[in-house]
């Protein structure tokens, strides 16, 4: 982020009409500019500039609407896609400008230079008349394709600058499809917003927006993810995880299996994440939800974004282990998201997060899984960065984090790796082995940052009557290899859940 020195003036601004642009901008559009809002067609360009509009009208300030390229029912259409009312905004596009010049003189304009010359008066006096505090102008390759050299395209764009006075905000919309020479506009604008998309092998278009300049102003750098929906544009400012920093006591939440907690270290620290890693159907997501059953029943507000189920069968799960989730999912102790890796985008997901803590005073964050979590990345290479600022987010926040990855190990076919074991405050690894005939489960914690913990393998179970931890596995060598050595005296044991005892008649 460009941060704004304590000693810079206050800058008056306009907003632009979308929150989360505004939040980029540190406030706004300083007023009374020009500035260049570019990208290819269907990006969201339009769209950006009626929410800019919009914006002046209910403040009492004046708008217009000036098209080369779509016509006023055209705008109405895009307008009414939004539920929005432009009756407050005065539109002209290009029958109208036309009118407007053959009124003053009678003559149809001619082709070239003296045409877009008449082409800028026309639109001159008609904002000027109109006393416009916001002006865009949509379709300024006009003005490049009609001048006769380089010379007299820069003079109508300072023309056009100037024109208007310095109580006028000005957003220009310019297609990435305008001729490279023509780069005169780059330079007289005091600004200038990006808009990109891109497609994806599978799901929807990932869009996002930069700012390339803004002269006299900071503003937040880098790219940051929008969406397009019915209300208009919907702008994820990216996380940067130094600008939230919370005071809080590092306490542990225990899991209430003594044994677990021997392992852990006494259970899971508060602003510190855990990775729990293994092969699929180990139990990683059972555990997942159970910590975070324990951390609704001590008052902590929860929230799990699952990638891999449906939350019909992430609740049927729970109830048939003797979890039931119900009572809490009523009162919104906690929140069950199911995402689809398709439709997300990773700054969407991180601004997600941060709402839920922020302003939903959400502790206890699940992410299940990585994997989905990778899938919805357009890039793997920025899978880190975005999960490093975001879990740096959640600690100082105070927030106790899980993840599930899976990984490949013990009796299944291999899956994607995902080597995120580095970013984790502790590791939790569970492995299937073999033993005499039966598939069994270790559990062991291979990192723990904020506290001591047991340096052990212990075998884990999950039954009808829920999560069960057993001793320490001694008798038994290469257990994470998934083909342990038997080294006792006597039978193994096996791991069986307690039966409880017969009442007395």
């Amino acid at each position: 982020m460009k941060r704004r020195p304590s000693t810079s003036p206050q800058i008056d601004r306009s907003s632009t009409g979308i929150l989360g642009l505004d939040d980029i901008l540190l406030g706004g559009l300083p007023t009374g500019n020009l500035y260049v809002v570019q990208g290819e067609p269907g990006v969201g360009k339009t769209t950006l500039a009626l929410h800019f509009l919009l914006a002046g009208t209910r403040i009492g300030e004046r708008g217009l609407y000036v098209s080369f390229s779509e016509t006023e029912k055209e705008l109405m259409s895009v307008a009414a896609s939004h539920n929005w009312n432009l009756n407050n905004i005065t539109i002209l596009d290009l029958s109208s400008i036309q009118k407007a010049i053959k009124a003053e003189d009678g003559r149809k304009p001619p082709e070239g230079g003296d045409g877009t010359r008449r082409y800028l008066r026309a639109l001159l006096a008609e904002a000027k008349k109109a006393r416009v505090n916001r002006l865009v102008i949509d379709g300024v390759a006009e003005f490049s394709v009609g001048a006769p050299d380089p010379f007299e395209y820069r003079n109508q764009l300072m023309q056009l600058k100037e024109g208007f006075g310095s109580g006028t905000t000005t957003l220009v919309l310019r297609d990435n499809t305008m001729p490279s020479q023509h780069t005169h506009l780059e330079s007289v604008a005091h600004g200038m917003i990006g808009l990109e998309k891109s497609e994806s092998g599978f799901g929807a278009e990932q869009r996002r927006l930069r700012i390339i300049k803004l002269r006299g102003s900071q503003f937040r750098a880098g790219f940051h993810n929008f969406v397009i929906e019915e209300g208009g544009l919907q702008v994820f400012p990216r996380l940067i995880a130094a600008e939230h920093v919370a005071t809080f006591t590092r306490t542990p939440l225990s899991s209430g299996i003594p044994e677990l907690d021997a392992l852990l270290g006494g259970g899971l620290d508060k602003g510190t994440s855990t990775l729990f890693t293994g092969p699929s159907g180990t139990g990683k997501s059972t555990m997942a939800i159970y910590f975070a059953a324990q951390a609704a029943k001590r008052g902590d507000k929860v929230v799990i974004y699952s990638f891999e189920e449906s939350i019909g069968l992430t609740v049927h799960r729970c109830r048939s282990l003797g979890m039931d989730l119900t009572n809490d999912l009523e009162n919104s102790t906690i929140v069950l998201r199911q995402i689809n890796p398709g439709e997300l985008s990773p700054g969407q997901f991180a601004f997600d997060i941060k709402n839920s803590v922020l302003t939903n005073g959400v502790s206890f964050v699940v992410i299940d899984s990585l994997n989905g979590y990778l899938n919805a990345m357009p890039d793997e290479r920025f899978l880190l960065i975005q999960l490093h600022e975001l879990l740096m987010f959640l600690a100082q926040q105070g927030v106790i984090t899980i993840l599930t990855v899976a990984q490949p190990g013990g009796v299944l076919p291999r899956v994607p790796d995902v080597d995120v074991s580095y970013l984790a405050d502790a590791v939790v690894l569970l492995r299937y082995f073999e033993a005499l005939g039966s598939v069994r489960t270790a559990i062991s914690a291979v990192k723990k940052r904020s506290s001591d913990h047991e340096h052990t393998i212990r075998e884990f179970s999950i039954t009808s009557r829920g999560l069960q931890v057993g001793d320490v596995i001694k008798e038994f060598q290469g257990v994470l290899t998934g083909t342990p050595t038997y080294t006792g005296t006597t039978s193994p044991p096996l791991l069986q859940p307690k039966t409880p005892k017969k009442k007395r008649r």
